[in-house]
């Protein structure tokens, strides 16, 4: 269900505008709707009052918790269920955020990628996205959404800033702390700077070799990753948020002195942080994770280079921590669907 179906329902009831947002902000931030000093029943018209559980059942049913798996870092991987019977993953993260999916499934086939060895099934509607911040919420505090889950953002635009705008203005969230994650879209660089709401910006980035990268992400936009950096400098300095880049570190493969001078001569002097995130095995990948040891070292050396690097993991490691893998072993989807629709192996350098 789209967010602007439902205000056309609470149109229908009779609401004003400041009616819309009363119930939206209630849900959105899981509040009682006879909180505060404005109770039902001397603030909303008559009928909206009496459509009130069915619009509140409509709305807390759009999706649902069918497990959840706590990791020892403070995040949770959550694997939510929607009306139609299709799964997608939302991860809560410590430090009051959460990870939000934006597709069941996804089309750009990132090679390293579980989620994108489903293809993409269907778009998460935007009333099922902000549903999942109000799933979260229910568990444990919310102050920060990132749209870094299943899915590629920029291929379900609307319903994603649709979404972003409802939290940016009715669910309490900082516009700094709604981080948009794409892998680089020309149409994002265009409706982002446009909007209200104007999210933080994290561009996935992964090499600086053009060919490598149209190799990692088959199905991207073919930008090379100096136009992305490009018109990501150009979004943060409008904005005044700086661009999160998104590097999966493989062993062997983007770890090399090449790649971290290449990072150097993209990166040292812009408004941005370099995210370096050691990939999550899948036993049945080619890509390895590197040790620890070693991805210190690069961000060690990326920072005294001038380049502000942060080391993170992916949050839920203990629970198949990759996008797509706790509901691949949920049997959600056939994970053997890999050669008709992922390219050919990549020669990992020797």
């Amino acid at each position: 269900m789209q967010i602007e179906l439902i205000r056309q329902r609470l149109r229908e009831l009779g609401a004003l505008p400041l009616h819309e947002q009363r119930v939206l902000r209630d849900w959105l931030q899981g509040r009682p709707h006879d909180h505060g000093r404005r109770r039902p029943d001397d603030f909303l018209p008559k009928r909206l009052r009496a459509a009130l559980p069915e619009i509140d059942a409509t709305l807390h049913g759009l999706v649902h918790l069918i497990s959840s798996h706590p990791t020892d870092d403070g995040a949770a991987r959550l694997l939510v269920g929607l009306v139609d019977g299709q799964t997608v993953e939302s991860v809560l993260l410590p430090r009051d955020g959460v990870c939000v999916s934006s597709q069941v499934g996804c089309a750009v086939g990132c090679q390293f990628c579980m989620t994108g060895r489903s293809g993409l099934i269907r778009q998460v509607s935007s009333g099922e996205i902000v549903a999942q911040v109000a799933l979260a919420r229910s568990m444990r505090a919310v102050k920060k959404v990132v749209f870094m889950g299943m899915g590629e953002p920029a291929h379900n635009l609307d319903n994603v800033l649709e979404a972003i705008d409802l939290l940016g203005t009715e669910g309490n969230i900082g516009h700094k702390n709604l981080v948009f994650s794409t892998v680089g879209d020309r149409r994002v660089f265009e409706r982002l700077p446009a909007g209200t709401v104007k999210p933080a910006l994290a561009l996935s980035l992964h090499t600086t070799k053009p060919d490598l990268r149209r190799r990692l992400l088959p199905r991207a936009p073919d930008m090379t990753p100096a136009e992305i950096v490009t018109l990501g400098e150009a979004y943060a300095r409008a904005t005044h948020h700086p661009v999160q880049y998104q590097w999966t570190l493989i062993d062997g493969l983007n770890d090399g002195a090449d790649e971290l001078d290449g990072i150097v001569d993209l990166l040292k002097g812009k408004y941005a942080v370099l995210n370096m995130i050691p990939y999550n095995t899948i036993p049945d990948m080619q890509f390895r994770r590197p040790s620890m040891e070693k991805a210190r070292a690069i961000a060690h050396a990326l920072h005294l280079r001038g380049v502000l690097t942060k080391l993170r993991d992916s949050a839920g490691q203990e629970a198949d921590g990759g996008c797509g893998q706790l509901r691949a072993r949920s049997g959600s989807i056939p994970v053997v669907v890999v050669a008709s629709r992922v390219q050919s192996r990549i020669d990992l350098p020797s």
